[in-house]
């Protein structure tokens, strides 16, 4: 499994429309895609916020990015044209722990 994770810095303002959005639309339209498993919405601050997508594999994450990324993130920059810092990291899972 691999973790593809977004961290997003939003501007005060934007805080309400943006978890809104983003737990009504965008990460539902996202794994619409199949590609993932699921889905962490988490925040660290006031306007700080991980999002944390498990795809199935890197052919999954592969499949995404190069099919489905283009139009999920278009349709997000016409919802947040500003004010919101994005970046993104892949992570393998090299073990897993479970109580």
């Amino acid at each position: 499994m691999i973790i593809y994770e977004i961290t997003a810095e939003v501007e005060p303002n934007l805080v309400a429309n943006y978890e809104k959005y983003m737990r009504e639309t965008h990460i539902p339209d996202l794994l619409e895609t199949r590609c993932f498993s699921g889905a962490f919405l988490t925040r660290a601050s006031q306007n700080r916020y991980r999002i944390q997508y498990h795809a199935h594999d890197q052919k999954a994450l592969d499949e995404y990015l190069q099919n489905h990324a283009p139009r999920l993130r278009e349709d997000f920059l016409s919802h947040f044209p500003k004010g919101i810092t994005l970046s993104r990291e892949n992570w393998d899972i090299l073990q897993s722990w479970r109580n």
